[in-house]
């Protein structure tokens, strides 16, 4: 495998059953990093807005970025999933436990 290519799908299909885990959970990492920025940042964009919000719009807001970053995540994000199971790969199994 390229150091620099992504994980595929199809390469996940052929891959062994803790390859698959390993990307799995290197994606939800992904997605729980790129939640914390943008939740940050929509925090920040919001507040200067400065209008009346009613009750629960933040959690709808929260839910939303949930949704999108776990979208992003799944179709490749920015790469942070790949770079992560790249690394695990290359340490072996006795290393990475």
């Amino acid at each position: 495998m390229n150091a620099t290519a992504p994980i595929t799908n199809s390469a996940l299909l052929s891959a062994d059953e803790p390859t698959k885990k390993l990307a799995h959970a290197a994606r939800q990492f992904e997605a729980v990093l790129l939640t914390q920025l943008f939740g940050s940042l929509e925090h920040t964009f919001s507040a200067l807005e400065e209008e009346n919000t009613s009750p629960g719009s933040d959690q709808y807001r929260f839910l939303g970025i949930q949704a999108l970053c776990s979208n992003i995540s799944e179709h490749r994000g920015l790469g942070i999933a790949d770079m992560i199971v790249r690394n695990m790969q290359r340490r072996g199994p006795s290393e990475s436990q």
